[in-house]
């Protein structure tokens, strides 16, 4: 099978699948390495499929669930971003992504796909094992996360929460 093959079999597998597909299930599948399969996710990216990378996976955009999404700004310090979490999934918030506005580069997003207790202790986890830090840090603890829940009241209570809890920037 040649890379322009494999690749087309990567895109039929992203759409029928309902779930996240593992980079290194794919790698395994096609005995190439982890990285060759980036490289044809960044391809597939490039030819226009609306892939999107996560930690824990690979899915389309289109097979995101058609729910309220609302973006919010906060802040806080890198030992409360765990609690920022915990408070949006526990209001049934799915928390797509973290960005941050760099002088330089600009807007910069990462991927989280974190829906619920599990992913936060395996965000965290990954977070120890790579010495990583979080993106907010680069912004002075100021970020937005694109955030999904079933309805606009539910975004309202993930709002007040976040508010409550002092995370909300609201041009302090």
């Amino acid at each position: 099978m040649n890379a322009k093959e494999r690749r087309e079999k990567i895109r039929d597998i992203l759409i029928q699948s309902d779930k996240k597909v593992k980079g290194s299930d794919l790698a395994d599948l096609f005995q190439v390495s982890r990285q060759i399969v980036v490289g044809d996710m960044a391809l597939l990216k490039a030819s226009g499929l609306p892939v999107i990378s996560t930690p824990r996976g690979y899915y389309l955009e289109h097979n995101r669930k058609n729910h309220a999404e609302r973006t919010f700004v906060c802040i806080h310090q890198k030992r409360q971003a765990v609690r920022e979490m915990e408070i949006i999934v526990a209001h049934g918030g799915i928390i797509h992504n973290v960005s941050i506005e760099h002088e330089m580069y600009g807007i910069i997003t990462a991927e989280l796909e974190i829906e619920n207790e599990e992913d936060i202790r395996l965000f965290v986890e990954k977070m120890k094992e790579t010495h990583f830090t979080l993106l907010s840090s680069i912004s002075g603890g100021i970020h937005s996360h694109l955030i999904e829940a079933e309805n606009e009241d539910q975004l309202d209570e993930i709002e007040k929460a976040l508010r409550y809890a002092g995370f909300l920037y609201e041009g302090k």
